[in-house]
């Protein structure tokens, strides 16, 4: 038995791919059912998921396969249950064959991500506090609860933590961090960094992972760690 809700967006699902031939974003399932954000998408897909109406690819984070309709729906959209030929419609992916030497890897479910701008791996720059776009991250890089964000990686101080320019960091926010963690860093109010957080002598060290650039030391009260590293994207 469904939820209206639940209902709602399997219709809006199963009428969204049988006119572009592609399922929606979440944030077109967010605006269509009216919700406030996009957890509230999550938690319904996962119910559809669990009672076996579709099932997400692994390869895709927006690729949906819907797998039954409920007896109600296919009546409302004109397909009785017993002379529907109802087929499951699936989304093909752009997955490719991995090198014949690459190991298995277990694949697991997407979650969108807000990329929070820019962070400095090199001279710290501004704090970055709006939205540039979304990204599609692998649920078992979020670690533990709480919030997550992300934030693209400018510059090369921290390469020997194999983290490049260009790449994606993912973030969980958190106010306090241990002796080694890499973390996202406001220093005095304004500037944002990415390095490593020690505390030394009464005072914070925020150490990079390039010998071409000197550790900063910094009182405690001109550094507020904003969340710790939990996982990497890249781009090739």
């Amino acid at each position: 038995m469904l939820t209206r809700k639940q209902l709602e967006l399997l219709e809006f699902i199963q009428k969204r791919m049988a006119k572009d031939g592609v399922p929606p974003s979440f944030d077109e399932m967010k605006d269509a059912l009216d919700l406030r954000s996009k957890s509230g998408i999550h938690r319904l897909i996962t119910a559809l998921e669990e009672r076996g109406f579709i099932r997400r690819l692994a390869h895709r984070a927006r690729a949906i396969e819907i797998v039954k309709l409920p007896e109600a729906l296919e009546k409302k959209l004109g397909k009785p249950a017993e002379t529907s030929g109802f087929a499951p419609q699936v989304i093909a992916g752009d997955k490719v064959a991995p090198p014949p030497a690459a190991m298995p890897v277990e694949v697991v479910h997407a979650l969108e991500l807000p990329v929070m701008g820019r962070i400095a791996a090199g001279v710290p720059i501004e704090a970055i506090s709006e939205v540039s776009h979304h990204v599609a991250v692998p649920g078992s890089m979020l670690s533990g609860r709480g919030e997550h964000y992300a934030l693209e990686v400018k510059g090369d101080s921290m390469i020997e933590a194999g983290i490049n320019d260009g790449d994606i960091v993912v973030i969980r926010e958190q106010g306090t961090a241990d002796n080694g963690d890499i973390v996202v860093a406001l220093v005095e109010g304004h500037e944002a960094t990415l390095k490593r957080f020690y505390r030394r002598s009464g005072m914070i060290a925020l150490e990079a992972a390039n010998p071409a650039y000197e550790t900063r030391l910094l009182r405690d009260d001109e550094v507020k760690v904003q969340g710790r590293l939990v996982g990497l994207i890249r781009s090739y």
